[in-house]
C-alpha cells in the first residue's frame, strides 16, 4: 500500500496491484465442456520449468499442429463468462483495456494466515476481568455443559485463523497505468504482499 495526494491536499490510501498482462490459454464452450469460460495465465515461466502435461496444454498437444502455441504461464485462473467470441488463444488482456479510473470492483485473494488463535483474537470475544482472583481472562466460557450437554456445530472456538479466500467488494479504481500494467485501488486488498488476486468489475 501507498498513498496519493489529491489536488485539494487530501491523502488517499491505495493498494498498488500489478495486473497482467493475462494471456488467454484456453477457451471453454457449452458444446465441448458444458459451460462457457476462459482460462487465463499470468506470469511468464521458461518452458524447461514446466512439466510435460502442462506444457502440452499450452501447446495444444502434439496431435494438433494447427493449435497456436501459447507461451507458458506460472499461474492459471479460470473465469466464467457468457461469451468468448471476442477472445482467441494467445491473446493478451491488458489492464488498460478492462479497467478505468472510477470503476467499482471486487478483489478476491487468500488472506494472511495467522496460525492457531484464541477466541479473543479470532472472534473478538470481550474476555473476562484481568483482576486478581479471575481464572478466565481470555479463555472461552462454557460451550454446552448444560441442557444439550454437547457443543453445537458452528460454535465459535479457538482454531486456525486466516489463510482463507476473502472477497472485498465496493473498491474504487483510483488510477490505471497501462504502460506498467498497474492498477491503484482505493483501500486495502486481501492477502500478503506478492499474493495472487482476482479483480472483477462490478457493473
Amino acid at each position: 500500500m501507498t498513498q496519493l495526494f489529491n489536488e485539494d491536499g487530501s491523502v488517499t490510501p491505495v493498494s498498488v496491484i500489478e495486473a497482467g498482462p493475462c494471456i488467454v490459454t484456453q477457451l471453454k464452450s457449452v458444446e465441448k465442456d458444458g459451460y462457457t469460460a476462459v482460462q487465463v495465465g499470468y506470469g511468464e515461466v521458461r518452458p524447461k520449468h514446466v512439466n510435460k502435461p502442462l506444457l502440452g496444454h499450452f501447446r495444444g498437444g502434439l496431435a494438433n499442429p494447427a493449435h497456436p502455441h501459447v507461451r507458458p504461464s506460472r499461474r492459471l485462473q479460470e473465469i466464467r463468462v457468457e461469451d468468448t467470441s471476442g477472445l482467441e488463444l494467445g491473446q493478451a488482456i491488458r489492464v488498460g483495456e478492462v479497467l478505468a479510473a472510477g470503476d467499482v470492483v471486487k478483489v478476491s485473494g487468500i488472506s494472511k494466515g495467522k496460525g492457531f488463535a484464541g477466541v479473543v483474537k479470532r472472534h473478538h470475544f470481550h474476555g473476562a476481568d484481568m483482576t486478581h482472583g479471575s481464572m478466565i481472562h481470555r479463555k472461552p466460557q462454557s460451550s454446552g455443559a448444560t441442557d444439550a450437554a454437547r457443543t453445537f456445530k458452528g460454535t465459535k472456538k479457538p482454531g486456525r485463523m486466516g489463510g482463507k479466500r476473502v472477497t472485498v467488494r465496493g473498491l474504487t479504481v483510483w488510477q490505471v497505468d497501462p504502460e506498467r500494467n498497474l492498477v491503484l485501488v482505493k483501500g486495502a486488498v486481501p492477502g500478503a504482499n506478492g499474493g495472487l488476486l482476482t479483480i472483477s468489475k462490478i457493473e
